[in-house]
Protein backbone atom coordinates (compact mmCIF):
# COMPACT_ATOMS: atom_id res chain seq x y z
CA UNK A 1 0.00 0.00 0.00
CA UNK A 2 0.95 4.03 -0.40
CA UNK A 3 2.25 5.50 2.37
CA UNK A 4 -0.49 7.51 4.14
CA UNK A 5 1.91 10.66 3.33
CA UNK A 6 1.99 9.95 -0.12
CA UNK A 7 -1.66 9.30 -0.45
CA UNK A 8 -2.30 12.28 1.07
CA UNK A 9 -0.15 14.05 -1.17
CA UNK A 10 -2.01 12.38 -4.22
CA UNK A 11 -4.92 13.25 -2.97
CA UNK A 12 -4.44 16.91 -2.76
CA UNK A 13 -3.61 17.19 -6.44
CA UNK A 14 -7.17 14.78 -7.62
CA UNK A 15 -9.88 16.97 -8.82
CA UNK A 16 -13.20 17.77 -6.62
CA UNK A 17 -15.12 15.29 -8.60
CA UNK A 18 -12.52 12.55 -7.89
CA UNK A 19 -12.55 12.80 -4.27
CA UNK A 20 -17.09 12.88 -4.10
CA UNK A 21 -16.50 9.81 -6.42
CA UNK A 22 -14.13 7.80 -4.09
CA UNK A 23 -16.48 9.00 -0.94
CA UNK A 24 -19.56 7.42 -2.55
CA UNK A 25 -17.86 4.43 -2.61
CA UNK A 26 -17.99 1.84 -5.90
CA UNK A 27 -18.03 -3.52 -8.09
CA UNK A 28 -17.28 -3.14 -11.98
CA UNK A 29 -19.09 -5.11 -14.25
CA UNK A 30 -16.57 -6.69 -14.86
CA UNK A 31 -16.00 -10.12 -13.13
CA UNK A 32 -12.52 -10.08 -11.15
CA UNK A 33 -12.40 -13.33 -12.15
CA UNK A 34 -12.94 -14.13 -15.46
CA UNK A 35 -14.54 -18.27 -15.80
CA UNK A 36 -15.29 -20.10 -18.93
CA UNK A 37 -18.60 -22.01 -18.96
CA UNK A 38 -19.40 -24.80 -20.75
CA UNK A 39 -20.88 -23.60 -24.27
CA UNK A 40 -20.44 -20.77 -26.77
CA UNK A 41 -19.13 -17.62 -26.11
CA UNK A 42 -17.41 -14.70 -27.51
CA UNK A 43 -18.05 -10.85 -27.84
CA UNK A 44 -18.28 -8.50 -30.85
CA UNK A 45 -18.12 -4.79 -31.97
CA UNK A 46 -18.21 -3.38 -35.01
CA UNK A 47 -19.34 -0.13 -36.96
CA UNK A 48 -18.60 2.15 -39.31
CA UNK A 49 -18.51 6.19 -39.31
CA UNK A 50 -17.32 9.30 -41.46
CA UNK A 51 -16.79 12.84 -39.74
CA UNK A 52 -17.69 16.81 -40.59
CA UNK A 53 -13.96 17.65 -41.44
CA UNK A 54 -15.26 18.36 -44.57
CA UNK A 55 -13.74 16.13 -46.78
CA UNK A 56 -15.43 13.25 -45.01
CA UNK A 57 -13.47 10.00 -44.67
CA UNK A 58 -12.38 8.00 -41.96
CA UNK A 59 -14.53 8.13 -38.46
CA UNK A 60 -12.46 10.02 -36.44
CA UNK A 61 -11.79 9.44 -32.81
CA UNK A 62 -10.77 11.24 -29.98
CA UNK A 63 -7.91 10.31 -27.13
CA UNK A 64 -4.92 11.70 -26.38
CA UNK A 65 -3.00 8.54 -26.59
CA UNK A 66 0.39 7.14 -24.72
CA UNK A 67 -0.86 5.65 -21.85
CA UNK A 68 -3.94 6.61 -21.33
CA UNK A 69 -7.19 5.22 -22.45
CA UNK A 70 -10.13 7.09 -24.53
CA UNK A 71 -14.12 7.16 -23.72
CA UNK A 72 -15.54 4.44 -25.87
CA UNK A 73 -18.85 4.74 -26.56
CA UNK A 74 -19.00 6.45 -30.19
CA UNK A 75 -15.71 6.67 -30.13
CA UNK A 76 -13.85 3.17 -31.43
CA UNK A 77 -12.95 3.61 -34.65
CA UNK A 78 -11.76 -0.09 -35.00
CA UNK A 79 -13.91 -3.55 -35.12
CA UNK A 80 -12.77 -6.76 -32.47
CA UNK A 81 -14.15 -10.11 -32.14
CA UNK A 82 -13.37 -13.03 -29.86
CA UNK A 83 -14.89 -16.36 -29.81
CA UNK A 84 -15.15 -19.84 -29.22
CA UNK A 85 -15.84 -22.82 -26.53
CA UNK A 86 -16.10 -24.25 -23.53
CA UNK A 87 -16.74 -27.99 -23.31
CA UNK A 88 -16.24 -30.62 -20.38
CA UNK A 89 -14.08 -33.50 -21.46
CA UNK A 90 -14.00 -35.74 -18.72
CA UNK A 91 -15.07 -36.26 -14.96
CA UNK A 92 -13.42 -37.97 -12.09
CA UNK A 93 -14.18 -37.94 -8.67
CA UNK A 94 -16.09 -34.75 -8.56
CA UNK A 95 -13.81 -32.93 -10.40
CA UNK A 96 -14.44 -30.98 -13.39
CA UNK A 97 -11.72 -30.77 -16.50
CA UNK A 98 -13.13 -28.08 -19.01
CA UNK A 99 -11.23 -27.29 -22.26
CA UNK A 100 -11.42 -24.12 -23.77
CA UNK A 101 -10.60 -22.46 -27.41
CA UNK A 102 -10.99 -18.81 -28.25
CA UNK A 103 -10.20 -17.07 -31.74
CA UNK A 104 -10.22 -13.51 -32.15
CA UNK A 105 -9.85 -10.95 -35.14
CA UNK A 106 -9.19 -6.96 -35.07
CA UNK A 107 -9.18 -4.38 -37.72
CA UNK A 108 -7.82 -0.87 -37.15
CA UNK A 109 -11.30 0.61 -39.37
CA UNK A 110 -14.39 -0.47 -39.91
CA UNK A 111 -13.96 -3.86 -41.86
CA UNK A 112 -12.35 -6.93 -40.60
CA UNK A 113 -11.42 -7.55 -44.45
CA UNK A 114 -9.05 -10.65 -44.69
CA UNK A 115 -7.40 -10.10 -41.36
CA UNK A 116 -6.52 -13.21 -39.29
CA UNK A 117 -7.93 -14.84 -36.73
CA UNK A 118 -5.61 -15.64 -33.43
CA UNK A 119 -5.58 -18.26 -31.00
CA UNK A 120 -6.48 -16.08 -27.89
CA UNK A 121 -7.36 -18.86 -25.09
CA UNK A 122 -6.10 -22.90 -25.37
CA UNK A 123 -5.98 -24.48 -22.44
CA UNK A 124 -7.83 -27.01 -20.04
CA UNK A 125 -8.53 -26.72 -16.25
CA UNK A 126 -9.52 -29.25 -14.41
CA UNK A 127 -12.34 -27.39 -11.15
CA UNK A 128 -12.83 -28.98 -7.56
CA UNK A 129 -9.42 -30.49 -6.65
CA UNK A 130 -10.24 -32.18 -3.53
CA UNK A 131 -6.54 -31.72 -2.69
CA UNK A 132 -7.18 -27.84 -3.07
CA UNK A 133 -9.95 -27.77 -1.28
CA UNK A 134 -12.28 -27.13 -4.11
CA UNK A 135 -9.83 -24.88 -6.09
CA UNK A 136 -8.43 -25.67 -9.58
CA UNK A 137 -5.65 -26.00 -11.40
CA UNK A 138 -5.26 -25.28 -15.25
CA UNK A 139 -2.16 -25.26 -17.66
CA UNK A 140 -2.24 -23.52 -21.46
CA UNK A 141 -2.85 -19.66 -22.91
CA UNK A 142 -6.06 -17.90 -21.48
CA UNK A 143 -7.69 -14.92 -19.98
CA UNK A 144 -6.41 -14.10 -16.67
CA UNK A 145 -7.87 -11.64 -14.06
CA UNK A 146 -9.08 -8.40 -16.55
CA UNK A 147 -11.45 -6.74 -14.58
CA UNK A 148 -12.22 -3.58 -16.54
CA UNK A 149 -13.79 0.08 -16.12
CA UNK A 150 -16.02 -0.36 -19.15
CA UNK A 151 -16.49 3.23 -20.43
CA UNK A 152 -12.99 3.36 -20.81
CA UNK A 153 -12.40 -0.14 -21.64
CA UNK A 154 -9.76 0.05 -19.39
CA UNK A 155 -8.40 -3.13 -18.10
CA UNK A 156 -6.47 -1.92 -14.99
CA UNK A 157 -5.21 -5.21 -14.61
CA UNK A 158 -4.45 -7.69 -17.17
CA UNK A 159 -2.48 -11.08 -16.33
CA UNK A 160 -3.69 -12.68 -19.65
CA UNK A 161 -1.15 -14.92 -20.92
CA UNK A 162 0.43 -18.44 -21.59
CA UNK A 163 1.30 -20.27 -18.27
CA UNK A 164 -0.36 -22.56 -15.35
CA UNK A 165 -1.91 -21.61 -12.23
CA UNK A 166 -3.17 -22.42 -9.33
CA UNK A 167 -6.86 -20.83 -8.42
CA UNK A 168 -9.47 -19.72 -5.71
CA UNK A 169 -7.92 -21.97 -3.06
CA UNK A 170 -9.76 -21.13 0.68
CA UNK A 171 -6.92 -19.58 2.85
CA UNK A 172 -8.42 -17.64 5.93
CA UNK A 173 -10.72 -15.11 5.05
CA UNK A 174 -9.81 -15.23 1.36
CA UNK A 175 -8.63 -17.21 -1.24
CA UNK A 176 -5.75 -17.57 -2.75
CA UNK A 177 -4.25 -17.87 -6.55
CA UNK A 178 -0.30 -18.19 -8.25
CA UNK A 179 0.13 -18.44 -11.75
CA UNK A 180 3.03 -18.56 -13.68
CA UNK A 181 3.21 -17.33 -17.43
CA UNK A 182 6.33 -16.71 -19.81
CA UNK A 183 5.75 -13.61 -21.42
CA UNK A 184 7.32 -12.31 -25.02
CA UNK A 185 8.79 -16.23 -25.69
CA UNK A 186 10.71 -15.11 -29.04
CA UNK A 187 14.06 -15.13 -30.24
CA UNK A 188 15.79 -11.92 -31.52
CA UNK A 189 18.45 -11.93 -34.25
CA UNK A 190 21.65 -10.20 -33.40
CA UNK A 191 24.17 -8.35 -35.96
CA UNK A 192 26.22 -10.80 -35.12
CA UNK A 193 24.61 -13.49 -36.36
CA UNK A 194 23.42 -14.71 -33.00
CA UNK A 195 20.60 -14.79 -31.14
CA UNK A 196 19.16 -13.52 -27.62
CA UNK A 197 15.62 -12.96 -26.40
CA UNK A 198 13.51 -10.48 -24.21
CA UNK A 199 11.37 -12.86 -23.03
CA UNK A 200 10.36 -12.53 -19.27
CA UNK A 201 9.15 -14.98 -16.29
CA UNK A 202 6.43 -13.66 -14.74
CA UNK A 203 4.67 -15.06 -12.29
CA UNK A 204 1.07 -13.20 -10.00
CA UNK A 205 -0.48 -13.88 -6.69
CA UNK A 206 -3.72 -12.72 -6.25
CA UNK A 207 -5.07 -13.22 -2.21
CA UNK A 208 -8.85 -12.22 -2.99
CA UNK A 209 -12.49 -12.30 -2.07
CA UNK A 210 -11.38 -10.94 1.41
CA UNK A 211 -14.86 -9.82 3.15
CA UNK A 212 -14.05 -6.48 5.34
CA UNK A 213 -17.42 -5.04 5.52
CA UNK A 214 -20.80 -5.85 4.44
CA UNK A 215 -21.28 -6.37 0.89
CA UNK A 216 -17.60 -5.24 0.37
CA UNK A 217 -14.27 -7.50 -0.26
CA UNK A 218 -10.81 -6.78 -0.70
CA UNK A 219 -8.70 -8.55 -3.42
CA UNK A 220 -4.68 -7.99 -2.94
CA UNK A 221 -2.82 -8.80 -6.62
CA UNK A 222 0.54 -8.46 -7.38
CA UNK A 223 3.31 -9.87 -10.05
CA UNK A 224 7.10 -10.01 -9.90
CA UNK A 225 8.78 -10.27 -13.24
CA UNK A 226 12.57 -11.69 -14.54
CA UNK A 227 13.63 -10.38 -17.50
CA UNK A 228 15.61 -13.17 -19.28
CA UNK A 229 18.00 -12.77 -21.82
CA UNK A 230 21.94 -11.05 -22.04
CA UNK A 231 22.47 -7.49 -21.68
CA UNK A 232 23.71 -6.18 -25.31
CA UNK A 233 24.07 -3.03 -27.72
CA UNK A 234 21.09 -4.69 -30.03
CA UNK A 235 18.45 -5.44 -26.96
CA UNK A 236 19.53 -3.43 -24.01
CA UNK A 237 20.13 -4.29 -20.27
CA UNK A 238 17.50 -6.72 -19.08
CA UNK A 239 15.77 -5.77 -15.47
CA UNK A 240 13.51 -6.47 -13.38
CA UNK A 241 9.94 -5.67 -12.15
CA UNK A 242 6.97 -5.91 -10.05
CA UNK A 243 3.41 -4.30 -9.71
CA UNK A 244 1.29 -4.06 -6.26
CA UNK A 245 -2.51 -3.26 -6.50
CA UNK A 246 -5.02 -3.73 -3.86
CA UNK A 247 -9.16 -3.37 -5.06
CA UNK A 248 -11.73 -2.91 -2.85
CA UNK A 249 -15.27 -4.34 -4.49
CA UNK A 250 -18.71 -2.95 -2.74
CA UNK A 251 -21.88 -4.65 -4.01
CA UNK A 252 -24.87 -3.63 -3.42
CA UNK A 253 -25.12 0.01 -4.44
CA UNK A 254 -27.54 1.59 -5.93
CA UNK A 255 -28.42 -1.70 -7.51
CA UNK A 256 -25.07 -1.62 -8.92
CA UNK A 257 -21.34 -1.60 -7.52
CA UNK A 258 -18.24 0.19 -6.61
CA UNK A 259 -14.34 -0.65 -6.87
CA UNK A 260 -12.11 1.66 -5.84
CA UNK A 261 -8.04 0.68 -6.73
CA UNK A 262 -4.52 1.72 -5.87
CA UNK A 263 -1.76 0.39 -7.68
CA UNK A 264 1.73 0.86 -7.77
CA UNK A 265 4.35 -0.91 -10.58
CA UNK A 266 8.63 -0.51 -11.18
CA UNK A 267 10.48 -1.37 -14.20
CA UNK A 268 8.45 -4.11 -16.37
CA UNK A 269 6.11 -4.28 -14.02
CA UNK A 270 4.26 -1.16 -15.20
CA UNK A 271 2.81 -3.20 -17.73
CA UNK A 272 1.70 -2.81 -21.19
CA UNK A 273 0.04 0.49 -22.12
CA UNK A 274 -2.51 1.68 -19.44
CA UNK A 275 -2.85 -1.79 -18.08
CA UNK A 276 -0.58 -3.65 -15.29
CA UNK A 277 -0.60 -6.87 -14.21
CA UNK A 278 1.42 -8.48 -17.76
CA UNK A 279 5.09 -7.82 -18.42
CA UNK A 280 6.39 -4.37 -20.05
CA UNK A 281 9.32 -3.53 -21.45
CA UNK A 282 12.35 -5.31 -19.73
CA UNK A 283 14.41 -2.48 -20.74
CA UNK A 284 12.80 -0.26 -18.49
CA UNK A 285 14.82 -0.23 -15.22
CA UNK A 286 13.83 1.27 -11.73
CA UNK A 287 13.27 4.59 -12.42
CA UNK A 288 10.64 3.85 -14.51
CA UNK A 289 7.38 4.09 -12.27
CA UNK A 290 3.53 4.08 -12.66
CA UNK A 291 1.23 5.23 -9.56
CA UNK A 292 -2.60 4.70 -10.18
CA UNK A 293 -5.89 5.81 -8.22
CA UNK A 294 -9.37 5.20 -9.77
CA UNK A 295 -12.67 4.96 -8.99
CA UNK A 296 -15.57 3.21 -10.60
CA UNK A 297 -19.01 3.39 -10.14
CA UNK A 298 -21.88 1.32 -12.13
CA UNK A 299 -25.49 1.58 -10.62
CA UNK A 300 -28.73 0.30 -11.74
CA UNK A 301 -31.24 2.40 -9.19
CA UNK A 302 -34.35 2.50 -11.34
CA UNK A 303 -34.95 -0.48 -14.13
CA UNK A 304 -34.85 2.17 -16.93
CA UNK A 305 -31.92 3.99 -15.55
CA UNK A 306 -28.39 3.17 -15.45
CA UNK A 307 -25.52 4.60 -15.48
CA UNK A 308 -21.26 4.23 -14.88
CA UNK A 309 -19.01 6.81 -13.38
CA UNK A 310 -15.35 6.96 -13.48
CA UNK A 311 -12.52 9.41 -11.72
CA UNK A 312 -8.93 8.09 -12.65
CA UNK A 313 -5.44 9.80 -11.76
CA UNK A 314 -2.09 8.25 -12.96
CA UNK A 315 1.27 9.48 -12.32
CA UNK A 316 4.04 7.71 -15.10
CA UNK A 317 8.03 8.77 -14.21
CA UNK A 318 11.11 8.15 -15.91
CA UNK A 319 14.53 9.67 -16.35
CA UNK A 320 13.94 9.32 -19.70
CA UNK A 321 10.39 11.51 -20.05
CA UNK A 322 10.51 12.91 -16.94
CA UNK A 323 7.04 13.08 -14.96
CA UNK A 324 3.48 12.83 -16.40
CA UNK A 325 0.01 13.16 -14.89
CA UNK A 326 -2.80 11.74 -16.12
CA UNK A 327 -6.61 12.89 -14.26
CA UNK A 328 -9.85 11.66 -16.20
CA UNK A 329 -13.60 12.11 -15.39
CA UNK A 330 -15.92 10.16 -16.97
CA UNK A 331 -19.65 9.42 -16.76
CA UNK A 332 -22.61 7.37 -19.02
CA UNK A 333 -25.91 7.67 -18.28
CA UNK A 334 -28.71 5.83 -19.78
CA UNK A 335 -31.97 6.01 -19.91
CA UNK A 336 -34.70 3.15 -21.16
CA UNK A 337 -37.81 4.48 -22.64
CA UNK A 338 -39.14 1.12 -23.53
CA UNK A 339 -37.49 -2.55 -22.73
CA UNK A 340 -35.87 -2.39 -26.03
CA UNK A 341 -35.09 1.00 -26.74
CA UNK A 342 -32.89 3.70 -24.71
CA UNK A 343 -31.14 6.82 -25.20
CA UNK A 344 -26.91 6.55 -24.09
CA UNK A 345 -24.76 9.28 -23.30
CA UNK A 346 -21.46 9.60 -22.47
CA UNK A 347 -19.12 12.79 -20.98
CA UNK A 348 -15.57 12.68 -20.58
CA UNK A 349 -12.76 15.03 -20.13
CA UNK A 350 -8.84 14.08 -20.14
CA UNK A 351 -5.65 15.91 -18.63
CA UNK A 352 -2.24 15.50 -19.53
CA UNK A 353 0.58 16.93 -17.50
CA UNK A 354 3.69 17.39 -19.50
CA UNK A 355 7.63 17.56 -18.19
CA UNK A 356 9.86 20.63 -19.25
CA UNK A 357 7.57 22.95 -18.35
CA UNK A 358 5.10 22.27 -21.05
CA UNK A 359 1.30 23.36 -21.12
CA UNK A 360 -0.80 20.36 -20.12
CA UNK A 361 -2.74 18.34 -22.84
CA UNK A 362 -6.61 18.74 -22.69
CA UNK A 363 -9.55 17.07 -24.38
CA UNK A 364 -13.43 16.36 -23.87
CA UNK A 365 -15.29 14.16 -25.36
CA UNK A 366 -19.39 14.22 -25.98
CA UNK A 367 -21.37 11.61 -27.45
CA UNK A 368 -25.45 10.88 -27.56
CA UNK A 369 -26.85 7.68 -29.08
CA UNK A 370 -30.16 6.33 -29.19
CA UNK A 371 -29.54 2.75 -29.15
CA UNK A 372 -32.30 -0.40 -29.94
CA UNK A 373 -31.53 -3.04 -26.98
CA UNK A 374 -32.03 -6.31 -26.01
CA UNK A 375 -33.03 -4.56 -22.48
CA UNK A 376 -33.48 -1.45 -20.25
CA UNK A 377 -30.20 -2.29 -18.25
CA UNK A 378 -26.55 -0.73 -18.06
CA UNK A 379 -25.46 -4.04 -19.04
CA UNK A 380 -27.84 -5.14 -21.51
CA UNK A 381 -26.38 -6.25 -24.49
CA UNK A 382 -26.79 -6.75 -28.08
CA UNK A 383 -26.77 -2.86 -28.23
CA UNK A 384 -27.57 -1.26 -31.97
CA UNK A 385 -26.51 2.28 -31.64
CA UNK A 386 -26.46 5.70 -33.96
CA UNK A 387 -23.92 7.84 -32.10
CA UNK A 388 -23.16 11.23 -33.03
CA UNK A 389 -19.88 12.52 -31.23
CA UNK A 390 -18.19 15.98 -30.48
CA UNK A 391 -14.53 16.49 -29.38
CA UNK A 392 -13.03 19.57 -28.06
CA UNK A 393 -9.21 20.03 -27.60
CA UNK A 394 -6.60 22.68 -26.87
CA UNK A 395 -3.30 23.25 -28.85
CA UNK A 396 -0.93 20.83 -26.64
CA UNK A 397 -3.02 18.14 -27.28
CA UNK A 398 -3.56 18.89 -31.44
CA UNK A 399 -0.47 16.37 -32.10
CA UNK A 400 -1.56 13.47 -29.53
CA UNK A 401 -5.04 13.70 -31.15
CA UNK A 402 -3.96 13.63 -34.30
CA UNK A 403 -1.34 10.58 -33.70
CA UNK A 404 -3.62 8.74 -31.86
CA UNK A 405 -6.39 9.00 -34.98
CA UNK A 406 -6.84 5.30 -36.44
CA UNK A 407 -7.99 7.52 -39.39
CA UNK A 408 -4.88 9.77 -39.56
CA UNK A 409 -4.63 13.64 -38.62
CA UNK A 410 -8.15 14.44 -40.11
CA UNK A 411 -8.64 17.22 -37.51
CA UNK A 412 -5.29 19.05 -38.80
CA UNK A 413 -4.47 21.93 -36.54
CA UNK A 414 -8.16 22.16 -35.82
CA UNK A 415 -8.96 22.14 -32.15
CA UNK A 416 -12.36 20.40 -31.96
CA UNK A 417 -14.38 17.77 -34.58
CA UNK A 418 -17.55 16.25 -35.12
CA UNK A 419 -18.06 12.46 -35.94
CA UNK A 420 -20.95 10.29 -36.40
CA UNK A 421 -22.20 6.44 -37.61
CA UNK A 422 -23.12 3.12 -36.03
CA UNK A 423 -22.12 0.50 -33.90
CA UNK A 424 -23.01 -2.43 -32.79
CA UNK A 425 -21.79 -4.11 -28.96
CA UNK A 426 -22.61 -7.43 -27.80
CA UNK A 427 -21.16 -10.15 -25.48
CA UNK A 428 -22.89 -13.87 -25.21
Amino acid sequence: MLHRTMLKAVLKTLPAAIVLAIASGSAAADPMYPSDSEGFHGYLRAGAGSNTSGGGGSQGCFGLGGNTMKYRLGNECDAYTEFGYTKSVAKSGGVNYLATIWVNAYAPNSDFGDNKLGIVKAYVEAQGLDFLNGGTAWIGKRFYYRPDIHMLDLQYINMNGTGAGLDRIPAGPGKFSYAFFKDNDVKVALPNGGVNTKSAVRQNFIYGEIPVNENGTLDLAATYIIGEGKDDVATGKRNNGWQLSAFHRQGKVFGGGNTFGVQYGVGPGTGQGAQFGASGDTNFGSDVKRTRIFNDMAIQPMANFGMEFVALWQKDESNAKGSSTWTSVGVRPVYAFTDNFKLVGELGTDRVTQAGGLPAKRLTKLTIAPTISAGPGLWSRPELRAFVTYGKWNDAATASVNASNNGGPIYNNNTSGTSYGFQVETWF
